[in-house]
């Protein structure tokens, strides 16, 4: 039976220390503890490591500034997809939310389940497939009733999370270094700034940062956002960033790069260097479990974006059903259904560099979105990001440097992303074509003008 939000008591809605927790929640997961050893096979030099992650940082920070902006002048669920459709055409806010269904949530609950299943396996001995499988269940059944059960749950494991990063820095610090080698295998000339390598570096570490937007796609369940949402965005992204930048430079001062190089396991390696192989063990099962709390932010917020859809594309409406608690529970599931569907098709490295070149992409339209915003309306009061345009400026010479590199060094896994969007833009059309059919109006050309002072 569908239920409309409208016609219920009012929902509950979270305050900005939730909201933060799903920023941190969705920062801190898969690519922290399994993307350092890829890195490692393509710069082999510590210095240009911990570079690399101190420019994924700043990139995650001023993207927050910009997207606090859009938040909370375009108040609505969805992030991305609703920018785009209101800043630009609904068509590209479309291709957007489509992204960010089958992309930006569905391969990422891919990808930290299977690393879930990766660091679990030695533990229990289980298949790795069949521990992701169970985990989406799971947490899919555990987001489908209601806010504050997903509030508390959230917050729980984020903290444990952070708790563990906190003990690796300090123990990787205290502990005498392991890695004896030198801080580079190679000359320092390979990890020159204007290098091939160093941009496609960037992707594995701009994927560990993915996540600083979160808080957005959720913005009508926060309270006061015009307040609240900046702090939740700009303060997760500036916690994470800090956190990411001192546990590689842990995990680099106690595990040897030709160790490190091609695995995923890191955090692993670096426990059990530390404190040797049963406790080692042990980190594996934590690590694992945490990575928990990723996938449950990822469960919990991507749904509302095809939830969002849902309202505005009548070839999507089958996912308009809300529960009583204004809960969407088909596009939970629908969306459990594409992360189970990627696990099966691909392998962990795949998903990874396929997902990158697309998402960063829809990222750097988003960001320059805040030019449009601010030329249409440029009477909006509110929250304003500091020194515009410099900080927008800065982001986007990074992500457009960014997405060249790759273009060129990468072409078949930027070009399946690309192929991802011809099939959004079938169904776009499609839908628009069914909707003349079957529907006089469709909600978009409602929607899109939501615009708030």
């Amino acid at each position: 039976m569908n239920v409309s939000i409208n016609t219920m008591t009012k929902p509950q809605k979270i305050g900005w220390g939730s909201a933060a927790a799903v920023v941190v929640a969705n920062m801190v997961g898969t690519g922290v503890f399994t993307s350092l050893g890829f890195q490692v096979e393509i710069l082999q030099n510590r210095y240009a490591i911990l570079a690399l992650w101190a420019v994924g940082g700043l990139n995650a920070l001023l993207g927050a500034f910009a997207y606090a902006e859009l938040g909370t002048h375009l108040r609505r669920s969805g992030g991305e997809y609703h920018y785009l459709s209101t800043l630009y055409h609904p068509f590209l806010g479309y291709l957007s939310g489509w992204i960010s269904v089958t992309v930006g949530f569905g391969a990422s609950i891919a990808l930290t389940a299977m690393a879930m299943g990766f660091y679990m396996t030695p533990f229990i001995h289980q298949n790795p497939t069949l521990i992701a499988f169970v985990s989406i269940m799971v947490l899919s059944l555990v987001h489908s009733f209601n806010i504050r059960q997903s509030s508390l749950i959230q917050n729980g494991l984020t903290i444990l999370k952070v708790l563990l990063i906190i003990l690796l820095i300090v123990a990787g610090w205290y502990l005498p270094p392991a890695a004896k080698d030198s801080w580079q295998l190679v000359p320092a000339e390979p990890w020159a700034w204007s290098s091939t390598a160093f941009a496609v570096a960037l992707v594995f570490v701009n994927y560990s940062y993915s996540g600083w937007n979160a808080a957005a796609y959720i913005v009508e369940e926060i309270r006061n956002p015009v307040k609240n949402l900046p702090r939740a965005l700009i303060g997760g992204a500036a916690v994470v960033s800090v956190l990411y930048v001192l546990l590689q430079l842990s995990f680099l001062r106690q595990v040897p790069l030709e160790i490190m190089m091609r695995k995923v396991e890191v955090g692993h390696l670096a426990a059990e260097s530390m404190f040797g192989p049963t406790i080692g063990n042990w980190f594996s099962v934590i690590i694992a479990l945490l990575l928990a709390s990723s996938l449950s932010a990822m469960v919990w917020v991507g749904p509302r974006i095809t939830s969002s859809m849902a309202q505005d594309h009548d070839n999507w409406k089958f996912f308009r059903s809300q529960n009583k608690n204004g809960i969407p529970v088909r596009a939970i599931w629908f969306q459990a259904l594409i992360s189970l569907g990627l696990i099966m098709t691909g392998t962990f490295e795949q998903l990874l560099l396929y997902s990158g070149f697309i998402l960063q992409l829809f990222n750097t339209l988003t960001i320059a979105g805040v030019f449009i915003l601010r030329y249409k309306y440029p009477h909006l009061q509110g929250y304003r990001s500091p020194v515009f345009p410099w900080l927008q400026l800065i982001f986007l010479a990074i992500s457009i440097w960014m997405l060249v590199f790759l273009l060129i060094d990468k072409p078949l896994e930027s070009l399946l992303g690309v192929a991802n969007l011809a099939v959004g833009a079938l169904t776009f059309f499609w839908g628009k074509k069914m909707s003349q059919w079957f529907y006089p109006k469709t909600a978009v050309e409602v929607k899109k003008q939501e615009i708030r002072p």
